[in-house]
């Protein structure tokens, strides 16, 4: 992610050696001499932070700091000021000012401060998007977060498959949520309206399964585990399956059915009978950066559950909750929002085991696949998003084993 600076200084060699400064800090700088000249980017969408000089010709800092505030509340705003004083600060800071500085101002210092408004900044953003998530009619984007390529692609395939009203099987990973993206599709179905009944298939009968067009009364059964679903009760399935006025009928499962079917486990004229829509969930391992997300999201829960306030969680743990694995997939990453919760002293598993230099490589590993994923697979787009020569990228890309074309939609 860019992270900007919308920079106004009436001076511009003060303007100039402020934007090399951030520039040097790996920030981008949008530089004005005005706060008119400035005005059209300061909106509620603007994903970065202002720095602006307070006194200058005509419309000085604190002008544009009420403007800000008009447009968003949220929008972080620093003054800087050769002039300062007491009083000023007092006022710059009443008025909302996310912090005040006086010129000079040393680069590190700046950059702290700009680094810590960013943060915040991206952190409200962030909630605003699950907010209106959250608060859409449409159940994939209020159900199932994620801001990465990977999760909009789940999201558009449950869209497809659940007006279809046909038989789906979904597939994924132990822990990666297979039982909510039932749901999901059972809500935007044709049967949304009617019941949605959760059975484990390993205990499945006969007669449950005849049963089910009684029990689910015009809505879905969703058959947990499809795998371990017993050869009688198998038999009875495709039986209803055929006759086609049963309930719909949605599919888990961790392993794979194919497989399965060809060495003789499962029937095979069942399987092929279920495989009509398939829907795979990706791991969080193919999506890291949706694991903040998804955390925040859990710690929350998790703090309503235990009538407390959710805590902060830092950049630094986030990033250590993005360099592992999570081979648990979203339930190990919801009890481990728990014990966060809870003040639970958190086994970091993998993440502890690795060096600076293995987390990082993990963490660059997942920005490269994002890239590629919003880009379609296309390297050379993908490599001028991320601002890297394109040798540079290619060399990343085979030290990694990444294959452009395997993010190809």
């Amino acid at each position: 992610m860019i992270r900007k600076v919308l920079l106004v200084d009436d001076d511009t060699a003060v303007r100039d050696a402020l934007a090399q400064t951030l520039e040097l800090g790996d920030l981008q700088a949008l530089t004005f001499g005005s706060f008119v000249a400035a005005k059209d980017l300061i909106c509620a969408e603007f994903d970065g932070v202002i720095l602006s000089d307070i006194r200058m010709p005509g419309r000085d800092g604190f002008h544009l700091l009420d403007y800000a505030r008009q447009q968003d509340a949220e929008l972080p705003v620093i003054l800087l000021t050769g002039e300062g004083d007491i009083p000023m600060a007092v006022r710059a800071m009443g008025q909302g000012a996310f912090d005040f500085l006086e010129k000079p101002c040393a680069g590190e210092d700046l950059l702290r401060v700009l680094d810590r408004a960013l943060t915040t900044r991206a952190l409200v953003l962030e909630n605003r998007r699950l907010k209106q998530q959250l608060e859409s009619g449409d159940p994939a984007a209020r159900l199932l977060f994620g801001l990465s390529p990977q999760a909009e692609a789940l999201r558009a395939r449950v869209r497809s498959v659940a007006p279809t009203g046909a038989e789906v099987l979904v597939t994924g990973p132990p822990g990666s949520g297979i039982s909510k993206v039932a749901e999901v599709v059972h809500l935007m179905s044709p049967a949304g309206q009617g019941a949605f009944l959760k059975r484990p298939a390993s205990a499945m009968t006969p007669e449950d399964i005849a049963r089910l067009d009684e029990d689910a009364a015009g809505g879905s059964v969703f058959l947990d585990d499809v795998s371990a679903l017993p050869t009688p009760a198998q038999y009875a399935l495709l039986d209803l399956l055929e006759v086609g006025s049963g309930p719909r009928v949605i599919a888990g499962t961790t392993a794979d059915l194919g497989v399965l079917a060809d060495n003789g486990r499962f029937n095979a004229d069942l399987f092929y009978r279920l495989d009509v829509m398939r829907v795979r969930i990706p791991s969080l391992a193919e999506r890291r950066e949706d694991i903040p997300v998804i955390f925040r999201h859990y710690v929350a829960q998790a703090a309503e559950q235990a009538g407390i306030d959710p805590p902060d969680v830092s950049p630094e743990h986030l990033a250590a909750l993005m360099a592992q694995d999570w081979p648990g997939n979203a339930r190990s990453l919801m009890s481990a929002a728990m014990r966060f919760v809870l003040g639970m002293p958190e086994d970091v598993g993998q993440a502890a085991e690795l060096g600076l230099a293995e987390q990082m490589a993990q963490v660059e590993r997942s920005l490269l696949i994002a890239a590629l994923g919003r880009q379609n697979g296309r390297a050379a787009a993908a490599a001028q998003a991320l601002k890297l020569p394109r040798k540079t990228f290619y060399d990343k890309l085979a030290r990694y084993g990444i294959r452009p074309e395997d993010y190809r939609r």
